[in-house]
């Protein structure tokens, strides 16, 4: 009986996974179609690119189906909502029942599980140990807080740091992508263990609409043993993290400088060159620094989970896209643009 529920959990989780996984395969083919240098797809080309359009590189034809670019807040809105529910329920969860204790988790098993213990294509619940389960959870819950880290900065900076201009205008589809990204990104992360926090957060809810709030005792909580996990997690992790907060961090450095351009009402329709940080380098660097942290992200997952592989690939292709375009728009606009600049990777494009 048990064995038949395992293998019930094993198909729900897998059907999940690859909804997930087919979601970013849709949403990469076009971006993949348009790359190629063909004439023939000059036009679907410059279709995508409409689609992909905001603000200074909206295309003029494009200007029917907007919405004030300001819109980009409720990215950031529902993102960190979506991140702290995913967050809240899979840490409750992990401290539940998936606890590391010091005497289990021997640094053979860290080292046998550097890249995360996850087997892509196979059911791998059946070759998990306990110790190999729980060690996923709390990866899942570790990549879940960076998550957390940067939409609750990108909220913070939708409000406090970025002036919009009143005719700043984003693509309808644009704004569906960015609703359908902070959808599935978060979930990306967590979605091998998504099944089972989703029924034990249920189970949860049953038994307090069950027992009622009055006999329903007040959860324990104990700091140490809810953080003490993360820093049991292995060195793909450590890695993986610091890669995330140097990403992060310039990031933050060059929206401020894209905000400072901004900051008395009189600039509001006028564009500067921006300088500073990475904009020495590339043209797009915030856009730079979102991948770096992506790729961050990836590495502290292991590596081995072709879900947050697309989920890279995506940010990767839609970036470069939109960079691509800002680079084009700077050079027309500028006689005077910096020559050294490249459009969004150092000396390569």
């Amino acid at each position: 009986m048990r064995f038949n529920v395992m293998i019930a959990s094993i198909v729900t989780e897998l059907g999940i996974v690859w909804l997930v996984r087919a979601a970013w395969i849709a949403a990469l083919l076009p971006m993949l179609i348009a790359s190629i240098p063909s004439s023939k797809l000059t036009s679907f080309h410059q279709l995508v690119l409409g689609f992909a359009g905001r603000g200074k590189i909206l295309h003029p034809s494009s200007q029917k189906w907007t919405v004030p670019q300001k819109y980009f807040a409720h990215f950031y809105v529902f993102g960190a909502a979506w991140t702290t529910l995913l967050l809240a329920t899979t840490w409750m969860y992990a401290c539940k029942t998936a606890p590391l204790s010091s005497e289990e988790f021997h640094l053979s098993d860290i080292a046998s599980h550097l890249t995360g213990g996850s087997h892509v294509f196979s059911l791998h619940k059946l070759h998990l140990t306990p110790v190999e389960h729980r060690f996923k959870v709390w990866r899942a819950v570790f990549l879940l807080v960076l998550m957390e880290i940067q939409v609750l900065r990108r909220l913070i900076e939708s409000f406090y740091v970025f002036k919009y201009s009143p005719s700043a205008r984003l693509h309808i589809l644009g704004y569906l992508v960015g609703c359908f990204f902070y959808t599935v990104a978060p979930l990306s992360l967590c979605v091998n263990v998504a099944p089972e926090v989703a029924t034990f957060s249920g189970n949860q809810v049953a038994e307090f609409i069950a027992k009622g709030k009055g006999h329903t005792s007040a959860p324990e909580f104990d700091v140490l043993s809810s953080l003490s996990p993360l820093m049991k997690l292995g060195w793909c992790q450590l890695i993986g993290g610091v890669i995330f907060f140097w990403g992060w961090l310039h990031q933050r450095r060059c929206h401020a400088i894209l905000g400072s351009l901004r900051e008395n009402p009189s600039q509001a329709k006028e564009y500067i060159i921006p300088h500073g940080d990475w904009f020495e380098i590339v043209s797009s660097p915030h856009y730079l620094a979102e991948i770096v942290l992506y790729a961050g992200l990836l590495i502290a997952s292991g590596g081995t989970d072709i879900t947050i592989w697309l989920l890279l690939g995506f940010v990767v292709g839609n970036l470069t896209l939109a960079a691509g375009e800002t680079h084009r728009w700077y050079l027309r606009k500028f006689e005077n643009y910096p020559p050294n600049r490249n459009a969004i990777f150092p000396y390569v494009y």
